[in-house]
């Protein structure tokens, strides 16, 4: 393997978040069309992975090795909380503990997509038809995530519609919300190494959003964003910034959530020497511990970031 690193061949590769009962969250996610890419069992440390992500020969990343993929979901499930009537998960939108907002999916037809999920017995935080963004929906997981959902096409394209093809859906984005937007953007673009796709100011309401990600081999047509995988979404709320005792809620401290965001790296020796040499706040060098194939660094509020090596460009397997 090369000794260099060049973060044109990272990927986003997964959020991971702590569910309660890991049957009832496979089979939600497997009714919005995501297939179970690889479980890891940890019976020692008492708690299994699932890894989720659309796998179909129409996904932008069917078939790959999960390491070489990007939009995954990662289930992390410690065993006993299914049976524990007082285990419950932070969502991560409940004050106090505001951090991480939401996963995304993209639907070919939204309309019909949002009937189906109702339809299916599950709840909505945001039903399309509340409030007055009429283009966006969020479901509700079985631990109360929020998942929003998007259409890929205009929303009045696709009115009449009554039929949605799950092996079209994207897992498009994951939300985190930042205390201060210039130190996240230059921490994401020029530590991880993203690029800004796009940025949208809701002055009027007091936010702006910023979609970033890694641009790879697939390239971003204008206005195609939708039916991207692997989107970081960013929510600053003005003004937060300058309040020095405000900070996010990380979802590893308790209550406990959200767990991180996973970038997949070309070659991880040489990613992590050079944020090394970048000064980044670690929470786990690669030499730290027992598992010395996963590092973990610290963004500006303090969400953790998985680095892992993308299999495929290393010839041999991680676990």
């Amino acid at each position: 393997m090369a000794s260099a690193t060049d973060t044109k061949n990272y990927k986003f590769n997964h959020t991971m978040i702590r569910v309660k009962d890991p049957k009832e969250s496979v089979k939600f996610y497997s009714f919005l069309g995501m297939s179970l890419v690889q479980k890891l069992q940890f019976p020692a440390a008492k708690f299994d992975l699932y890894f989720l992500g659309y796998d179909s020969a129409q996904a932008v990343s069917g078939g790959r090795n999960v390491w070489d993929r990007e939009g995954l979901l990662e289930l992390t499930h410690n065993y006993g909380t299914e049976t524990d009537p007082d285990y419950a998960v932070s969502n991560g939108n409940a004050a106090p503990h505001r951090g991480f907002g939401h996963t995304c999916v993209s639907v070919d037809n939204l309309q019909a997509a949002c009937a189906r999920i109702e339809a299916a017995g599950y709840r909505f935080q945001k039903r399309l038809a509340d409030g007055t963004m009429r283009h966006i929906a969020f479901a509700l997981d079985p631990d109360g995530y929020w998942v929003e959902i998007i259409g890929q096409k205009p929303v009045e394209e696709t009115e009449g519609v009554e039929e949605t093809d799950v092996e079209t859906y994207r897992m498009n984005h994951t939300m985190l919300r930042v205390k201060d937007a210039e130190k996240s953007l230059k921490f994401y673009q020029e530590v991880l190494g993203m690029s800004l796709f796009r940025t949208h100011e809701a002055s009027a309401a007091g936010f702006n959003l910023y979609f970033l990600g890694y641009p790879g081999d697939k390239g971003v047509p204008s206005g195609d964003q939708a039916r991207r995988e692997g989107i970081l979404e960013l929510t600053w709320n003005y003004g937060t910034e300058k309040d020095e005792a405000f900070s996010y809620h990380d979802g590893n401290k308790e209550p406990q959530g959200f767990g991180h965001i996973c970038v997949s790296v070309d070659n991880l020796e040489a990613a992590c020497a050079r944020l090394e040499g970048l000064d980044v706040a670690w929470k786990k060098r690669l030499t730290d511990g027992r598992m010395k194939n996963v590092a973990f660094v610290l963004d500006p509020d303090g969400y953790w970031i998985e680095l892992v090596q993308n299999e495929r460009i290393a010839g041999k397997a991680n676990f």
